[in-house]
């Protein structure tokens, strides 16, 4: 638990060692393209200077994101707070697609106008340059931090700075064209820009969105989670596998089939064993719910309306008669297999006089008990005194 708790820690204070570093740059980048384009009458410029904008908001999600989800699970977030990184990074594809919307709008009411483009200044250029350098450099920081500690959405931030370098360079041919005497390139590069945010934004927030509705982890993991459970001493087979993403992090639950005569500790150590192999050979696998059963529950006759142990004894006590001391002494296990209740007795040796004896409890008990067809055969066994 120590080590988890640094390693969130640690995380925590990368990602917001990134998303400040993001957020400074973003700042920067922005100020100059807005600026410069607004000077150099370049609207892909102003565009992309808007596209920085939002990168900004999407920097400072992160921040509140991360902080939020690498604190540890509460009394009213007993599974973490995984889901805040999840819902921080539907709400940057939402913000994305209503930017793309906005601009893209903007820019096709321009070119449908058929007014007089300026040609955009020298110093548009510098300025896109400028911005295709350092989203480069941005990408590169942010995607090698991501995948240390294991950050889907700090992955999907830096996507987007990659992403803003390739609109800046979209952005410097639409410039450079319209310098050259190609008319509307400028505004057609805004147009391809503001496409490109609407992708990425869409992306994002589908990502999100199929895991906030908990769709299973890709079937390349399930097959190894599968393998390494079944691998495991103890275990016959699994069936109802599931599993799901929340955050950074994983989260499965599964049934396994036992030996049906194995104690109540021994299935509990196997359960232990599976749980502890997983979370040792997957790394974000957070959370492991095991489930053992005695028989496929998916295909056996189910048991779930059979009485529970105390009506058992009721209906045991009853079927004894005059055989109360017996009954005080006996050892009683329930196998709940194939839709009926199995009974296992286990007396002392010394209470039967003779084998005729012993033989003729069983008879009479298994005849009594055989008329409820909630039973099965019930097995008298003995122990030798010590």
């Amino acid at each position: 638990m120590g080590h988890d708790h640094s390693f969130a820690i640690e995380r925590n204070k990368q990602a917001q060692t990134v998303s400040i570093v993001g957020a400074i740059t973003n700042l920067i980048l922005s100020a100059v393209k807005i600026i410069f384009g607004y000077i150099s009458h370049s609207q892909a410029l102003i565009v992309d200077g808007i596209h920085s904008l939002s990168d900004l908001l999407s920097d400072v999600l992160v921040m509140f994101a991360s902080h939020h989800a690498n604190q540890e699970p509460d009394d009213e977030h007993p599974y973490g707070h995984g889901r805040f990184e999840t819902a921080a990074t539907l709400a940057l594809g939402i913000l994305l697609l209503l930017v793309a919307l906005g601009i893209g709008w903007d820019t096709v009411e321009r070119l449908l106008s058929n007014e007089p483009v300026e040609v955009p200044g020298q110093l548009a250029l510098y300025a896109a340059l400028f911005s295709i350098l350092a989203n480069e450099a941005l990408y590169w920081y942010t995607i090698i931090v991501a995948r240390r500690i294991h950050s889907k959405l700090l992955e999907a931030n830096a996507w987007h700075h990659r992403s803003d370098a390739v609109s800046s360079i979209v952005v410097l041919i639409g410039i450079g064209g319209t310098q050259l005497g190609i008319s509307n390139l400028d505004m057609i590069a805004a147009l391809i820009v503001a496409v490109m945010i609407a992708k990425i934004g869409w992306q994002l927030g589908w990502q999100a969105l199929e895991e906030l509705v908990d769709k299973s982890l890709d079937q390349e993991e399930v097959d190894n989670f599968t393998n390494l459970i079944e691998a495991v001493d103890g275990v016959h087979s699994l069936h109802m596998l599931r599993t799901r993403k929340t955050g950074h992090q994983s989260a499965a639950d599964v049934h396994i089939l036992v030996d049906p005569w194995l104690t109540v500790s021994e299935g509990h150590m196997i359960a232990v064993a599976v749980e502890e192999e997983l979370k040792n050979k997957v790394d974000h696998l957070s959370d492991v719910t095991v489930h053992i059963d005695p028989e496929d529950d998916e295909e056996a006759p189910n048991c779930k309306d059979l009485p529970l142990r105390q009506e058992v004894m009721q209906i045991l006590q009853n079927a004894w008669d005059e055989d109360e001391k017996i009954f005080t002494q006996a050892e009683i296990s329930l196998h709940y297999l194939s839709g009926i209740i199995k009974i296992d007795l286990v007396l002392p040796l010394t209470m039967f006089s003779s084998t005729e004896a012993s033989e003729k409890l069983s008879r009479r008990l298994n005849e009594k008990i055989l008329q409820d067809e909630r039973f099965g055969d019930l097995d008298i066994f003995y122990k030798a005194p010590r």
